[in-house]
């Protein structure tokens, strides 16, 4: 199995415009996705860049970030639908299906290291910019 460095999101931390758009950057460029006032703080939306489902978040403070969609445990698209909040003070994503929480800066899962597939228990992160 090959692990890659994690990315680690750089949320936004001043208030945008009310005009601003949600850019995520895919590892080429950057792609506009939404505005930022259609993100309710603490719930997610889903997105797709280049064939790529992506969770997108909007925290309590106004930050922005985006994980994979796609649950490692249950192989479902469902994490735009979980919850926000933190653990040990580390801010985190909880799956909707069987409740592991995801480092929301990394993606490392802080309850397991492995899926059941195998694979390292881990949500890609992309880097996220309000423009």
């Amino acid at each position: 199995m090959t692990t890659t460095a994690p990315v680690v999101a750089t949320p936004a931390t001043t208030a945008p415009l009310p005009s601003a758009v949600v850019e995520i950057h895919d590892g080429t460029r950057w792609h506009p996705v939404v505005p930022y006032a259609h993100l309710t703080p603490g719930r997610g939306v889903p997105v797709l860049v280049d064939g790529a489902q992506i969770a997108l978040f909007r925290d309590q403070a106004g930050a922005v970030h985006a994980l994979a969609h796609r649950d490692p445990f249950s192989g479902a698209h469902v994490m735009a639908r979980g919850l926000l909040g933190s653990r040990g003070g580390v801010p985190v994503l909880v799956s909707p299906m069987y409740k592991q929480a995801f480092d929301l800066r990394t993606g490392e899962c802080l309850d397991e290291a492995v899926a059941p597939d195998g694979t390292e228990a881990r949500l890609r992160v992309w880097r996220v910019r309000v423009e």
